[in-house]
C-alpha cells in the first residue's frame, strides 16, 4: 500500500529545500504507519472506485507563510508510488494569503483520500511555525536583531520545526546536546559559580560553540571578562539589557547577547532596540498554531466530465 521509497525527485525537492531526507523518510513513514495501523482506508474503499483520478488544490484559509510542501508531496509519492503530477506549487517561505492554492496536483483518489491527513498535520504545523517565526521577524525589522528557537519541539520533529522556523527568517540554537554547550543555572550551581562553570566547559569541549545564561549583571561581568561567545540575559527586563549591551561594548564586543525568557511579540521592538543580538524564544516551536490549509477536490464539469 506504502512504497518502500520515493523517487528521485522528491529527494531533489528535499535537499533544495534543505530538508534531511533521511529524517523526512523517517517521520513521513510513522506518520502513515499511525493511520494504517488498524488496516486499509476503510471509508474511501467503499465509496472510491479503485481506478478514479482527482484533480485537487492545497489552499489556504487564513495568511501565513508556508512551510513543508516538500514534506506534504513526499507523503504523496510515497502513497502513490510516484503516480502523481504537480501543476502549480508554491515555495516554502513564500507569504500566502487567504484562498491562494499552494499546490495543484492530479492523482489517484483512493491514494489522494489515504495520504490528505498526513500530508495537511505535516504542512499545518510546520506553515504555523513559520508563520508565527515572521510574525517575531516583522517585530525586529531594523533593529538587528533576530529571533532565535530553542530545542522546546515536539519529539520526533525537532529538524523539521527547525526547518519551519528558518523558513520564517528566524536561527536555529542548536539541536541536540552534543552541537554546541548551553551553560544553564543548575550547571553554575553544579560548577560553583558562573566563571568556574564557563571555564570547565571550554576545557571538555573546546570546540563547541558555548553559551552561558546569567540572572544578574554581577554574573554577566563575570562572565565577558573571561571573554563569553555569547551570553543568554536570563528574565532581564529592558532597561536591564540595555545596562548588559553597555556593559559588553566596554568590555566584550564581540560577545553576543541573547535575551531569554517570558518575551512576548508586544514588547518585542523595545528589546530589540536596547542592543541585543539575539530574542529566545521557544514558542516559536512549542506554541505555534497551526495554519490553516485545506484539501479540496476540483469540482467536476457538467454532464459529469472531468476528474473524478
Amino acid at each position: 500500500m506504502i512504497a518502500e521509497a520515493w523517487s528521485s525527485a522528491t529527494d531533489e525537492r528535499l535537499r533544495a529545500a534543505g530538508i534531511d531526507t533521511e529524517d523526512a523518510r523517517r517521520v513521513v513513514g510513522e506518520a502513515l504507519r499511525e493511520d494504517l495501523r488498524y488496516g486499509a482506508d476503510a471509508t474511501t474503499d467503499a465509496t472510491v472506485p479503485a481506478d478514479a483520478v482527482t484533480e485537487a488544490v492545497v489552499a489556504s484559509r487564513r495568511p501565513g507563510v508556508l512551510a513543508g510542501t516538500p514534506v506534504a508531496l513526499a507523503v504523496l509519492d510515497l502513497v502513490t508510488g510516484g503516480r502523481f503530477e504537480v501543476t502549480e506549487y508554491r515555495a516554502d517561505g513564500d507569504r500566502i494569503g487567504p484562498g491562494e492554492v499552494v499546490l495543484r496536483l492530479t492523482a489517484p483518489t483512493r491514494e489522494l483520500l489515504l495520504a490528505e491527513r498526513t500530508m495537511l498535520n505535516l504542512l499545518c504545523h510546520l506553515s504555523g511555525i513559520a508563520t508565527l517565526t515572521a510574525r517575531w521577524n516583522d517585530a525586529l525589522a531594523g533593529t538587528g536583531c533576530t529571533v532565535r528557537d530553542s530545542r522546546k519541539t515536539l519529539p520526533g520533529l525537532r529538524l523539521l520545526e527547525k526547518y519551519a522556523v528558518r523558513r520564517g527568517g528566524g536561527e536555529n540554537h542548536r539541536f541536540g546536546l552534543g552541537d554546541a554547550v548551553l551553560i544553564k543555572d543548575n550547571h553554575i550551581v553544579a560548577a560553583g559559580s558562573a566563571g568556574a562553570a564557563l571555564r570547565a566547559a571550554r576545557a571538555h569541549a573546546a570546540g563547541l560553540p558555548c553559551e552561558i545564561e546569567v540572572t544578574t549583571l554581577a554574573e554577566l561581568d563575570e562572565v565577558l571578562a573571561l571573554g563569553a561567545d555569547e551570553v543568554m540575559l536570563d528574565n532581564f527586563g529592558v532597561e536591564e539589557c540595555a545596562e548588559a549591551v553597555r556593559r559588553r561594548d566596554a568590555t566584550a564586543p564581540r560577545t553576543r547577547l541573547e535575551a531569554s525568557g517570558g518575551l512576548t511579540l508586544d514588547v518585542a521592538a523595545a528589546y530589540a532596540r536596547t542592543g541585543v543580538d539575539l530574542l529566545a524564544v521557544g514558542a516559536l516551536t512549542h506554541s505555534a498554531p497551526a495554519l490553516d490549509l485545506g484539501l479540496d477536490f476540483a469540482p467536476r464539469t457538467e454532464g459529469g466530465e472531468g476528474q473524478s
